[in-house]
């Protein structure tokens, strides 16, 4: 927020439509969402037209935000609420892929175990404990697992650069170099987007010379729920970092007032650090 005060108190802004609004639009989506699991013609219809209205309302809820902080109406405590709520969605995030992670390490090194151990071999008696693994049925048709060279060491490579161009970016804004903050966090940006077209690339591998997909045991869909989610955390802190930078080129921030910036920083420094855990459990371990 660039337009700060020192004011000691809140700034109470006026009733809004917006909540109203954005709950509307999630209850169609996710509503037809429903449908459309259920085979119903009409249901994507509903699914696209309630997430075009949460898009709608949420550009004007954030445009009026932004309003608001530019026009000096935000103090000391706005600020701190913001950070404390960033910190606490954020651990909420840790929260969200430690659920995944958890299951991750259920699956290999308890479940796996219990299967080979030898109270199962009467029921299969071939089955071998080895991870990856198509269970004990072979329900599953065979595939092959993802290998850590070289897209995911190359997609490695390019969130830990956007990290460092990103703090860079970061230091220019807190020293007043506008131009300079504004090149580094565009090209972090770029990198973001090489690493969503190299994930998507790997998809595409995956699917159609690996045969690993969704269904592909509890190794496919622990591989994709935790590539794509964390592929989405990525887009969504993409968002965030391109909104940051055309406000950065607008002249929005001060070098001491840019919260935005630093909560956006927060969030695709914690990307970054989730992809290091999944590079290494997933693909390595």
């Amino acid at each position: 927020m660039s337009g700060q005060n020192e004011s000691p108190y809140y700034f109470v802004p006026h009733p809004s439509r917006h909540p109203i609004s954005a709950a509307a639009g999630l209850l169609v989506m996710l509503g037809s969402l429903a449908a459309w699991i259920n085979e119903q013609s009409w249901a994507p219809i509903g699914v696209f037209a309630g997430l075009l209205w949460l898009l709608f309302t949420l550009w004007h809820w954030f445009g009026d935000a932004i309003a608001e902080s530019e026009g000096g109406m935000y103090g000391k405590n706005v600020d701190k609420s913001y950070r404390w709520s960033m910190s606490w969605f954020i651990f909420s995030e840790v929260m969200f892929f430690g659920a995944f992670f958890g299951a991750l390490f259920y699956a290999r090194e308890i479940a796996m175990h219990q299967l080979g151990s030898l109270d199962y071999k009467l029921i299969w008696p071939d089955f071998s404990a080895v991870w990856p693994n198509n269970g004990p049925a072979a329900l599953v048709s065979t595939y092959k697992s993802m290998q850590p060279w070289p897209v995911p060491t190359i997609n490695t490579a390019l969130l830990l650069s956007s990290g460092a161009t990103l703090t860079v970016s970061h230091h220019a804004l807190r020293e007043n170099h506008r131009k300079k903050a504004i090149i580094w966090l565009a090209a972090t940006l770029v990198l973001g987007v090489c690493f969503l077209f190299l994930q998507g690339f790997e998809y595409f591998h995956a699917y159609n010379e690996l045969n690993l997909t969704l269904a592909s045991g509890v190794y496919g869909s622990t591989f994709f729920l935790l590539t794509g989610f964390h592929g989405f955390h990525v887009f969504l802190g993409g968002t965030m970092l391109a909104v940051v930078l055309a406000r950065l080129i607008r002249g929005h921030f001060t070098a001491e007032h840019h919260f935005a910036f630093e909560g956006a920083a927060w969030y695709w420094h914690f990307v970054d650090v989730v992809w290091l855990g999944l590079y290494v459990v997933v693909y390595w371990l």
